[in-house]
């Protein structure tokens, strides 16, 4: 065996080299490179999910009043508010109120309609933080990949 094989076979399979091999995100999937129905971007993807967030806090202070300082079961009760909004807004709605107001919606991917369960799975993972911060090419989440989902812009 020579060097040359060697080296071939260590440094894998050829990846593209330019972006017009790589496409665009949401290439693979069959969006629109940019506007309405195209991949959203990370920034409006963030922004909403904070947004959800407050909105979650903002539940939970409604629900039991000011917590004490390092209290986990406020953290906790934040959490669980967290995952039924989404799994209530992403089942009625497709979408929450941070993605509404970012212009973002979740539909699914090769099937008509979203289900709960997959709305269910993707909001777990999701709050497991790991899984939403590991993604692909085409912006998509473990999170996403698991519940056959993706995140699109609805407007321009």
């Amino acid at each position: 065996m020579d060097r040359d094989a060697l080296g071939s076979w260590l440094s894998g399979p050829g990846l593209p080299t330019t972006d017009d091999e790589v496409g665009y995100p949401g290439e693979r999937l069959g969006l629109p490179p940019e506007g309405i129905g195209s991949a959203a971007s990370w920034g409006s993807r963030i922004g909403a999910i904070f947004i959800d967030w407050f909105v979650a806090l903002g539940i939970a202070l409604a629900l039991v009043g000011s917590p004490e300082p390092g209290d986990q079961r406020f953290s906790l009760l934040v959490l669980f508010v967290f995952i039924v909004e989404y799994v209530v807004l992403l089942t009625t709605a497709g979408r929450t109120i941070g993605m509404a107001i970012f212009g973002l919606r979740v539909l699914p991917v090769r099937s008509n309609r979203l289900n709960i369960v997959r709305v269910l799975m993707r909001s777990v993972l999701l709050a497991l933080v790991v899984p939403a911060v590991i993604y692909d090419r085409d912006r998509r989440g473990l999170h996403d990949k698991a519940a056959r989902t993706v995140v699109v812009r609805t407007r321009a």
